[in-house]
């Protein structure tokens, strides 16, 4: 268990020389994995030249190549009762269970964690904007005060001048 007596203490100098080996580890995974990546998306556009698959993918319009082949697979096995395959092609031919309610659902959530975030972080851009509306809305100015009570006080203050007219008082 940790505690004060058993914690290591590494020294400045230890922990830049330590985060300098994870940095150079991190970008040593993620070449490698951009590697991994465009390797893959070469071999997959490759073309081929299998006697069963070139006929097939010909008559369809279909490019003749390692990804074709590959979906035309799937496709197959879904015809033949694989339900995994269905759900590949369903899942990848942009059908899914999931509705616009989900959808839309998803992004209030997500706008709210965003809206929760800069918050927390002290960052919102429309802050400024929303201070000067509420402080409109608290406090109005003198003209829209005269203005509101003018035409609260409009009504009255036309029959009270008629009754002046008719009294001949001014």
């Amino acid at each position: 268990m940790a505690n004060e007596k058993n914690l290591i203490r590494l020294s400045p100098s230890e922990a830049r020389e330590y985060g300098r080996r994870g940095g150079k580890a991190s970008g040593k995974a993620r070449r490698r994995k951009a590697d991994f990546r465009k390797t893959l998306n070469m071999l997959l556009t490759a073309e081929i030249d299998n006697e069963d698959w070139k006929p097939v993918l010909e008559s369809l319009g279909v490019e003749c190549t390692l990804e074709s082949a590959l979906l035309m697979a799937q496709i197959k096995e879904a015809m033949n009762g694989n339900t995994k395959a269905a759900y590949f092609v369903a899942q990848y031919a942009g059908q899914s269970d999931q509705t616009a309610a989900d959808d839309e659902e998803q992004k209030i959530r997500t706008d709210r964690a965003k809206r929760a975030r800069d918050q927390e972080v002290g960052i919102d851009d429309n802050q400024d904007e929303n201070i000067k509306n509420f402080l409109d809305a608290v406090r109005p100015t003198q003209d829209e005060l005269d203005k509101l009570f003018n035409e609260e006080d409009g009504q009255e203050d036309s029959d009270n001048a008629e009754e002046t007219e008719e009294a001949g008082e001014i």
